[in-house]
C-alpha cells in the first residue's frame, strides 16, 4: 500500500485490460471514504428497485438485485485482501470501524421496505414464468436467504436483529484481531545451541529468520503458527521446550490478558442464541444447517458419533506404542499432549524409515506449486502463465493468467504463500471478482492465502507432505471459483451450502501425493534429483500413519463446535464447558482439539463454520467417494470423469441442489467406506 488515490478512483473499474485490483493505489484511509459512497449508492440502487412500480418479475427484481452493488464489490475486493494480509495497526483501526458498518449495511439490503415482497411475488409466480433453470434457482436462493435474513419480521423484531448482528460485527472483529496479537506477541525464544536439539535445519534457519525479524541476535525464535509449532513439537528433543510450546500454542487468547477470548465468546453464544430464536429456530445449531445439505444438528452428530469410535481404536493402538517406546528409552512419565507429535514422529521413521528432514527437500514450494497447476492441465486442460504486468499488494505474491487450452483467458490467479506480521493465521481462498455470464462476462479473481514458514534470503521454501496437502486444497477452492459458469454470481463458484463448498477442494488433495504427480515433481531443491522411488514408497505407505490423532482432534473441535451452538441461550461460561463437552465425548487426555475454542476463528471470527466445522468431514464422505470414481474408471486423469467432475461441480456452482450435481458427477449418492478405507479404519454403511 503506498500512494493514496482520490476514493471515487478507488470505486472505478479496474484499469488494463485485465482489469486487476489496482494495489499500487490504495492507502489505507481511502477505504472508509470509499465505502460511505459504495454504501450509499447500493443503497439507492436497492431501494429503487423496491420502490419501483412495475409488477414485479424475474428481469425487473432479481437480475437488477444481481446488477446492484458492483461498485461496492470492486472496493470490497481490495479491502478483502488487505484486511486478511496486510493488517497493521492503521487496519486494524480502520476493520474495528467498518465492521458494524458492513452488518448494518447488509441488514438494510435485506430488510429494505417492500423488496421481500417483491421477491415473493417472484416466487410465487416461478411456476408458470418462462425462466430457465438457473433463473429459478436464483429466485429460490433470494427467497430463502431473505427470509433467514428476517424480512417476515416485524418492525421491532428487525429492529433488534440489526442490532444483534451489528454487534456480532464487532465481536468477530476483535475475536480475529485478538487472535492475530496474540499469536505475534507470543513466541518461543530459543538461547541456545543446545535448544535446537533434534530441530532439523530448515526449522533452524527458519527460526533464525524469525529471532532476526524481531531485533534479536545470537537467538532462535519458533512463531507461534501452525507451520512453525507443528514441525518443532515433532522434532525437538526437549520435552521441556516442547511442553512451553504446546502450553502457548493452544492457550492462545485464553491467558486472561486483554487478548484473552472467553468473555468474547459468551457475548458471540448469546446473540446467535437470540438471533435464532428471533428467526424462528430453537438453536443457531438449527438454523445454520436448515440451509445446508445436512438438513438438522442432528445429521451432523451422527456423523461425528460414525468415525469417533474407529477414530478412539486407532489412536489408542498409536499411543500404546508411543508410551512403550517412552519407557523403552528409559523415560518414566506417561505420553502427554506435547509428546503426541514427537514420539509419532520417531515411530513413523522407525516404521517407515522416513525423515521429515529427508522428504521436504523434495517439496520445493515452485515445484509442488507446479505441480498443482500441472494436475488443473491434465484434468481440466488449464494453463497457468506468470504475469508481471499487474500490481500486488506485497512482494510475495505473484499472479498467473490462467487459460483454457484454446488460449482464451479464463481468469487470474494470486498466490500469497508466507506468514507474516499482520497476515491471519491459517489458509484460505478469496475472491476479488466472482464470475458471471449473464451481462457480457466477468473473468474471476481468485486468490490462495497460505501462512507457510518463510525460508532465509535467496534460499528455496521447502514445504512439509502437510503443507503441500494445504497448497493443493486451497487450489481445489481456487478452481471451484475460476471454472465457474453460472450466469448469476448469486450462484457463482463456491456460493454453495458449507457441507459442499469443501468437496471440491478436499478432491484436489487426492493428486498432492499421487505416484504420477510425485514422480515428475518431487525432486530435490538442491540437485534436482527426483524423489528416490523408495524413498516415495516409504512416504505413501505412512500416510494412514497418526490417523486416529488426526481424526480425533478434528471431531472434538466438529463436536464442541455444534454442542455449543445447540445452546438454548447461549449463556455459556467456556472455561467449564469446553472440559464438560469433551468428557461427554470421551476425548483422550492426550490429544486436544485441533482449534480450541479461544482461537477457533473459523466459528468466532464470522458466522462462516459456526456450527458447520463438521462441513470438512461431511465433505470428505464425498472426496473419497468421489475420488474412487477415477480409480474405477482405472485412471486418476480419466478425460470422462474429468469432464463430469468440471461440468457436474465445478462450473455448476449453486445453480442446482448440491446432492443434485454430486449425484450428476458420481452417478449416486456418497458411500463412506472410502473415507473408512482410506483412514486405515473398517468401512461399513453408507453416509
Amino acid at each position: 500500500m503506498r500512494q493514496s488515490i482520490a476514493p471515487p478512483a478507488l470505486l472505478q473499474p479496474w484499469p488494463g485490460s485485465l482489469q486487476a485490483p489496482p494495489f499500487d493505489a490504495v492507502l489505507t484511509a481511502d477505504f472508509e471514504p470509499a465505502f460511505d459512497i459504495a454504501f450509499a449508492e447500493h443503497l439507492e440502487e436497492v431501494r429503487r428497485v423496491a420502490t419501483q412500480s412495475a409488477a414485479p418479475d424475474f428481469h425487473n427484481t432479481i437480475a437488477a438485485l444481481e446488477r446492484s452493488g458492483r461498485r461496492l464489490a470492486r472496493v470490497t475486493g481490495v479491502y478483502s485482501a488487505l484486511s486478511g494480509t496486510m493488517a497493521d495497526k492503521a487496519m486494524q483501526d480502520v476493520e474495528r470501524r467498518l465492521a458494524p458498518r458492513f452488518a448494518s449495511h447488509s441488514d438494510a439490503v435485506w430488510l429494505q421496505p417492500g423488496l421481500y415482497e417483491r421477491i415473493a411475488a417472484v416466487f410465487a409466480s416461478t411456476a408458470t414464468a418462462d425462466l430457465t433453470a438457473e433463473q429459478r434457482r436464483v429466485v429460490e436462493r433470494y427467497h430463502i436467504q431473505f427470509i433467514r435474513r428476517g424480512a417476515q419480521l416485524g418492525t421491532p423484531e428487525k429492529l433488534r436483529l440489526t442490532q444483534i448482528n451489528q454487534q456480532l460485527a464487532t465481536h468477530y472483529t476483535d475475536f480475529t484481531q485478538n487472535l492475530l496479537a496474540d499469536e505475534e506477541n507470543h513466541c518461543l525464544v530459543l538461547e541456545t545451541a543446545a535448544d535446537l536439539a533434534g530441530l532439523p535445519a530448515t526449522l533452524v534457519e527458519g527460526a533464525a529468520a524469525e529471532a532476526a525479524r524481531r531485533g534479536l541476535t545470537d537467538r532462535w525464535v519458533i512463531a507461534n503458527t501452525r507451520s512453525a509449532m507443528e514441525p518443532f513439537l515433532a522434532s525437538a528433543e526437549r520435552r521441556d521446550l516442547r511442553e512451553r510450546a504446546w502450553r502457548m500454542w493452544v492457550g492462545r487468547c485464553d491467558n486472561g490478558d486483554r487478548h484473552d477470548n472467553k468473555q468474547l465468546i459468551t457475548a458471540i453464544l448469546q446473540l446467535r442464541a437470540e438471533r435464532a430464536r428471533l428467526l424462528g429456530y430453537a438453536t443457531h445449531a438449527d438454523y445454520q444447517l436448515a440451509d445446508s445439505m445436512a438438513g438438522t444438528p442432528q445429521a451432523g452428530l451422527e456423523l461425528i458419533r460414525a468415525m469417533w469410535e474407529p477414530a478412539v481404536q486407532a489412536a489408542d493402538a498409536d499411543r500404546r506404542d508411543f508410551q512403550a517406546l517412552i519407557h523403552a528409552s528409559g523415560g518414566t512419565f506417561s505420553l502427554a499432549p506435547w509428546d503426541w507429535r514427537y514420539y509419532a514422529e520417531k515411530t513413523r521413521k522407525a516404521r517407515y524409515d522416513i525423515d521429515e528432514s529427508e522428504v521436504k527437500p523434495y517439496l520445493s514450494l515452485p515445484n509442488m506449486q507446479a505441480a498443482a497447476f500441472w494436475v488443473a492441465g491434465k484434468l481440466f486442460g488449464l494453463t497457468f502463465q506468470p504475469c508481471t504486468s499487474v500490481p500486488v499488494y506485497h512482494p510475495d505474491v505473484t499472479v498467473f493468467t490462467v487459460k483454457h487450452p484454446d488460449g482464451t483467458r479464463i481468469g487470474l490467479f494470486y498466490f500469497d504463500p508466507f506468514a507474516r506480521p499482520g497476515k491471519s493465521s491459517g489458509a484460505w481462498m478469496n475472491e476479488f471478482r466472482t464470475a458471471e455470464h449473464f451481462d457480457g462476462r466477468a473473468e474471476p479473481i481468485v486468490v490462495n492465502v497460505c501462512n507457510f514458514s518463510k525460508p532465509a534470503a535467496g534460499a528455496t521454501a521447502l514445504l512439509g507432505l502437510d503443507d503441500v496437502i494445504t497448497l493443493f486444497h486451497e487450489f481445489g477452492h481456487a478452481l471451484h471459483g475460476l471454472l465457474s459458469r453460472t450466469a448469476y454470481p448469486l450462484v457463482a463458484g463456491t456460493s454453495v451450502s458449507r457441507d459442499f463448498v469443501e468437496f471440491p477442494s478436499q478432491l484436489y488433495e487426492h493428486w498432492a501425493t499421487r505416484p504420477e504427480v510425485l514422480e515428475r515433481f518431487a525432486r530435490h531443491a538442491g540437485t534436482d534429483e527426483p524423489m528416490p522411488q523408495a524413498l516415495m514408497e516409504r512416504v505413501l505407505r505412512a500416510r494412514r500413519f497418526n490417523q486416529g490423532f488426526a481424526t480425533l482432534e478434528f471431531l472434538a473441535s466438529a463436536w464442541v463446535d455444534m454442542d455449543l451452538h445447540l445452546s438454548r441461550d447461549g449463556a455459556i461460561d467456556i472455561r467449564s464447558f469446553e472440559p464438560a463437552s469433551l468428557a461427554r465425548l470421551g476425548m483422550p487426555p492426550e490429544i486436544v482439539m485441533r482449534h480450541r475454542p479461544t482461537q477457533f476463528a473459523h466459528i468466532f471470527g464470522s458466522d462462516g463454520y459456526s456450527a458447520s466445522y463438521y462441513a470438512y468431514l461431511w465433505s470428505q464422505v464425498l472426496d473419497h467417494d468421489g475420488f474412487e470414481a477415477f480409480k474405477e474408471a482405472g485412471d486418476v486423469f480419466h478425460a470422462d470423469v474429468a469432464v463430469r467432475l468440471r461440468t457436474e461441480v465445478l462450473e455448476r456452482g449453486n445453480s442446482r441442489e448440491p446432492a443434485e450435481s454430486y449425484q450428476a458427477f458420481r452417478g449416486r449418492q456418497p458411500r463412506i467406506d472410502a473415507l473408512l478405507r482410506n483412514r486405515g479404519f473398517a468401512a461399513s454403511g453408507e453416509a
